[in-house]
């Protein structure tokens, strides 16, 4: 029983930071997954509690962000729309597939998106001319953004943050409190297939998406704090730092 207090009370500070770093913009996963398998989970069980206590972090950060959701509600309802059908096809491809063949691709998706939020200022000034079509890029991206969330998920808050900056909304807490809530549609439909068609360690994701919630609710206001640059670099930091994990974990794999 000690063990197991103590295995939750760290899963709920692992959840804070995760859902606190997520919401704001980094990358939940980044620590919340290697929190997971430190307690003794298995790489597949441990992703589906990750997937699982993830729809939390959308809980808490939405209603933390309505300053910057005013006004963007009907097409957050189009737009989730777009995120759940992308998220569902990916949840279905990991039941039918093994997940060994993002290895190598996502290190790379991710630095691209990691530099592409680092670049945004310099970008942003001409990049209506770099996109003709933005919506349909928009609605693109976002169903492959949201099906690669639903199938393996690292990094993917990086990715949808680039595309929302670069064809839809350049400001960037903004940007990332719609990221928040796009992502957390796709994340209650993987939940929903893991929960009805996997085996779900509810013992792990209790207390991580407690400490999600907590930190989901947190992000938003750290977003609104931290001067627009540094919070920048903070997320391509991240970003970076995760591809090159992924990499290393790729190449020694």
């Amino acid at each position: 029983m000690g063990s197991q207090v103590v295995q939750g009370l760290f899963l709920l500070v692992a959840g804070i930071v995760a859902g606190t770093a997520g919401s704001a913009g980094a990358i939940a996963s980044l620590i919340s997954y290697p929190a997971l398998l430190a307690i003794g989970l298995p790489a597949v069980p441990a992703n589906i509690a990750n997937s699982v206590a993830a729809v939390a972090i959308g809980v808490g950060s939405t209603p933390a962000s309505r300053p910057e959701l005013k006004g963007s509600g009907r097409q957050l309802w189009k737009l989730s729309v777009v995120a759940a059908v992308g998220a569902a096809t990916g949840a279905a491809l990991l039941l039918i597939t093994p997940n060994g063949i993002f290895e190598w691709i996502v290190p790379f998706l991710i630095a691209g998106g990691a530099l592409a939020l680092l670049l945004q200022p310099k970008l942003s000034v001409s990049h209506a001319h770099l996109v003709s079509d933005r919506d349909a890029v928009l609605r693109f991206g976002l169903f492959a953004v949201a099906g690669y969330n639903g199938y393996f998920g690292a990094g993917s808050g990086i990715m949808m943050l680039a595309l929302l900056i670069f064809t839809l909304e350049g400001d960037l807490p903004r940007a990332n409190a719609i990221k928040n809530v796009l992502l957390a549609a796709g994340e209650v439909v993987v939940a929903i297939g893991f929960i009805v068609f996997g085996s779900v360690p509810w013992g792990a994701v209790i207390p991580l998406a407690i400490g999600f919630l907590v930190g989901g609710a947190i992000g938003p206001a750290v977003v609104r704090r931290l001067p627009v640059a540094k919070l920048r670099v903070l997320i391509a930091a991240a970003g970076f730092g995760l591809a090159a994990w992924l990499l290393f974990v790729a190449a020694r794999g």
